[in-house]
């Protein structure tokens, strides 16, 4: 990872930062290191959770608050950025993401647009929305999106009603483009959660694991936690940043296989991986991604350290924490 993202953030360049979904998987190391940063930061979560000093906390169930209730929190707020690190997948039906997803941006655009200055909204967006791309080819900006699920279908709305909402003038949108994050507090819910619980489970009972699990030949552009992280601390401040789609990914397409192994050594727990047999297409059989612009407006660039991400991800594990 680069230097530079390392560096206190001068006076000049300090914000006062809203995160929504600030105790999430995503949110709480987003809060800390903007607060570390030296930016004012103040998470909002449906159950507020204490994150650590120079963090506020406050209470919004963001999936059922209505436009009216999320223009009031952000003018008591005052904020220059909004992040936006709520929403999900995992474990939920169509119906609750297109709720976590696609409402609470749309409400939250319409929000922001009443503010008297025009504020910069960060959208945490998703590899899914791009679908399917041949073998060996990369997932430049530039690729039409056609998604082949219905998590990368909704955010990909998200998506383009920031980008519509930042031509009309309503705010200043960024949105990065995140691939598979590995790390910390990774959700139960996850391929790697599950995973995680069940080693776990295995080590506390002294007994050998065993882990029958879907096919795992697909590969996928897996990126640690520090550095979305990183390139979120960026997007909040980087002029050049503002209107653009901003793909973070390693550039690398590993395996899901690669990754549970991976797992499984960091963990030391002996283990039988069983994999079914293939039966069909995977939803997401290849992903990598072009990471050329984050570069070039961001000044940012990926580590290639996953085994330290596993090891905290395995040092986490059991403790989920929810958005």
């Amino acid at each position: 990872m680069i230097i530079e993202q390392r560096k206190p953030t001068p006076e000049a360049a300090r914000r006062r930062v809203v995160v929504l979904g600030g105790t999430g998987f995503l949110g709480r190391p987003i809060c800390r290191a903007l607060a570390d940063a030296g930016h004012t930061v103040i998470a909002v979560a449906r159950t507020p959770r204490e994150i650590g000093p120079g963090v506020d906390v406050r209470a919004l169930d963001l999936a059922a608050a209505d436009v009216d209730e999320i223009t009031a929190l952000l003018r008591d707020l005052e904020p220059d950025v909004v992040v936006n690190s709520a929403g999900g997948m995992w474990g939920l039906n169509d119906a609750q993401m297109l709720a976590v997803n696609v409402t609470l941006v749309e409400r939250l655009i319409e929000a922001a647009g009443r503010l008297p200055g025009r504020v910069r909204v960060v959208q945490l967006g998703s590899v899914h929305e791009y679908g399917l791309v041949p073998v060996e080819e990369s997932m430049p900006e530039g690729l039409r999106p056609a998604p082949v699920m219905a998590y990368g279908e909704f955010k990909l709305r998200c998506t383009t009603a920031v980008a519509e909402a930042h031509r009309a003038g309503l705010i200043e949108g960024v949105t990065l483009r995140v691939g598979n994050v590995i790390g910390a507090g990774q959700p139960g819910h996850s391929l790697l959660g599950v995973v995680a619980g069940r080693l776990r489970d295995a080590q506390r009972a002294g007994e050998r694991a065993r882990l029958e699990l879907a096919p795992l030949g697909s590969r996928r552009d897996f990126v640690g936690l520090s550095d979305v992280v990183a390139a979120v601390l960026l997007a909040t401040t980087r002029p050049a940043a503002a209107g653009h789609v901003i793909n973070i990914g390693r550039g690398v397409a590993a395996s899901a296989r690669d990754m549970v192994q991976l797992l499984i050594d960091v963990s030391g727990v002996p283990t039988d991986l069983v994999e079914a047999e293939h039966t069909g297409p995977a939803e997401t059989s290849w992903q990598r991604l072009d990471v050329g612009l984050a570069a070039e407006v961001l000044g940012w660039s990926p580590s290639d350290d996953l085994h330290t991400e596993m090891k905290h991800l395995w040092e986490h594990a059991g403790a989920e924490v929810p958005a």
